[in-house]
């Protein structure tokens, strides 16, 4: 948005909101929290086309400590963050048209507030609220959320809600809604926090990052390529940037899983095994790591787990080892996607038998599920199953009751070529992210299965040859965990990501330095292993002493 609209815009706010920018927050919380209950934001404070925002409620919410949970979906999802005294701002912007669904959002304001913002990202397809009170994406367990270190953050559901009984997919025949999935709603809700933040303390923020992981990490790679003003830091992990290859390459994968190609728990273990053997120890340290899987791909024999029957759990038929080859194996189109992409890389190999629980693990989470995959698919399939199938038939086809086994690209290329350029978050150019002074740290897990930390990768490599090594090296780094599933389990991968970022950008110190570890998810996170957190295309190696200690390893090529 051009500087004389921004300037219109905040004077509309402004407008709208009456006094509240006279009182903030700090100085009287209760009467200026409470004030902002009921209030409209125009659409002038928005900058995209929008409905005005409604706060629906406004609310003083009292400190808290922090709560550990038996279990939960992930590790860090069992930690509920203490929280400050803040007020918990409710609300929803309008669609356009009206029978489109709104954009709901969360916006916390704490007393005492440092000046900053943090947007958090979703996950999956959205369509759940996301609060913004979370622990930031790999962080350590026993780091402060950035609301309890005086940050505002905010977060949204992306403009659909999810529906008992239905698909999540669904929402993606509605073009309004899809659009807001892909991109409109965390601008929107950007736009709406900070015009709320200018109500509040009467300024608007020095400094506002954004964070996520997998959906939330491609969110916000958009947010770097399509509005490069918008944000000071990004940190993204797992991001699923490349995301019409990815629904198309889990279903790929999920077909070779059908009939004969199927792999039961036992066998997952014993290709789990087999991978190890081949390479754990070319790192120097049998540790049920395998810190360089790229190589690793080079040592495997599939051939020699080959055997007559289906039957044992000590070899794999020839549809098995064909699906574990397809899984490998790089995805090609012979057409081209958003930015000129034509394929997806392949998946593997580690972290195969990483124990699932959820959207934690490795095959049996992700890829082979506790079934074979069904048609339409059922909750014990792999969850790439779930989505690609899901995304397939209302994305891109847009036909709920297609027969996935019957779908051919070629019948869908202009549809592929609209949902690609609206999703997919590969565009190279982030010269102006840069100028502006932006820093993104994006990490890959290497044992990931959700979706291929190759992508990732890709990505970089693209951001490299399009604007050259040395101007890439001052605002972009690419970190890579070694045996670390989706959301964070199976070997060392949490790190003080985020305060580096925030180091980065307003003290200008590069990340460097860092380690990854493994914790306890219960007080007082006792930290079991570490590693250092390497950039790409570097990977720890073990030289000698404590096995346990990142100071062990050394980053090597």
């Amino acid at each position: 948005m051009k500087t004389l609209p921004k300037l219109l815009a905040a004077s509309a706010f402004l407008a709208v909101m009456g006094g509240c920018a006279n009182a903030p927050l700090t100085a009287n919380p209760e009467p200026v929290c409470a004030a902002l209950a009921g209030r409209t934001i125009l659409p002038a404070a928005i900058g995209l086309p929008s409905g005005a925002a409604t706060i629906d409620t406004a609310v003083l919410v009292a400190a808290s400590e922090q709560v550990v949970a038996e279990r939960g979906p992930t590790p860090a999802a069992t930690i509920t963050p203490a929280m400050p005294v803040h007020c918990k701002v409710l609300g929803r912007i309008a669609p356009l048209n009206g029978d489109a669904p709104p954009i709901h959002f969360q916006v916390n304001l704490p007393v005492h507030w440092n000046g900053r913002s943090v947007q958090y990202g979703g996950g999956g397809f959205n369509g759940v609220l996301i609060t913004g009170t979370a622990l930031v994406p790999a962080a350590r367990f026993e780091q402060p959320a950035p609301l309890m270190r005086g940050y505002v953050t905010y977060g949204t559901d992306s403009g659909h809600q999810n529906k008992p009984g239905e698909p999540p997919q669904a929402f993606a025949l509605h073009p309004e809604a899809l659009e807001n999935f892909a991109h409109a709603s965390y601008k929107k809700v950007r736009d709406v926090a900070v015009a709320i933040m200018q109500s509040a303390y009467g300024k608007r923020p020095d400094k506002l990052y954004f964070v996520g992981s997998s959906e939330g990490g491609r969110e916000g790679l958009t947010m770097a390529q399509r509005y490069p003003r918008d944000f000071d830091g990004i940190l993204s992990r797992v991001p699923v940037l490349n995301w019409t290859g990815l629904q198309h390459a889990g279903l790929r994968d999920g077909l070779a899983l059908v009939g004969d190609g199927w792999l039961r728990p036992a066998q997952v273990k014993f290709v789990h095994d087999a991978v190890l053997a081949s390479c754990d120890a070319a790192d120097g340290l049998a540790d049920g790591i395998i810190s360089d899987p790229v190589r690793c791909r080079n040592r495997l024999n599939m051939d020699s787990l080959r055997c007559l029957t289906s039957t044992s759990p000590h070899c794999l038929n020839d549809a098995q080892v064909k699906a574990i080859r397809t899984l490998h194996s790089r995805l090609s189109f012979d057409f081209d996607l958003a930015n000129g992409v034509r394929d997806y890389p392949g998946r593997g190999p580690s972290g195969e038998g990483t124990p699932a629980a959820g959207p934690t693990g490795g095959w049996q989470a992700w890829w082979t599920g506790n079934a074979a995959p069904a048609f339409p698919p059922v909750q014990a399939n792999g969850i790439a199953w779930f989505y690609g199938a899901g995304a397939i038939q209302y994305f891109y086809a847009r036909d709920p009751n297609l027969d996935v086994r019957k779908y051919n690209p070629q019948d869908h290329l202009p549809r592929i070529r609209q949902v690609s350029a609206l999703m997919d978050a590969t565009n190279p150019d982030l010269t102006e992210f840069r100028q502006r002074g932006g820093k993104l740290i994006m990490l890959e897990n290497m044992g990931d299965y959700a979706q291929s930390p190759y992508a990732g990768i890709g990505y970089f490599q693209s951001v490299v040859k399009r604007m050259g090594e040395s101007r890439v090296e001052d605002f972009f780094k690419l970190y890579t965990a070694p045996g670390v599933d989706h959301v964070g389990t199976g070997a060392p991968g949490n790190a003080e990501l985020f305060p580096a970022l925030v180091d980065w950008v307003e003290n200008g110190r590069a990340p460097g330095g860092l380690a990854v570890v493994e914790q306890e998810a219960k007080p007082p996170f006792r930290v079991t292993r570490a590693r250092p957190l390497c950039e790409w295309p570097k990977w720890p190696r073990y030289r000698r002493g404590d096995v346990n200690a990142a100071e062990s390893f050394e980053c090597v090529d």
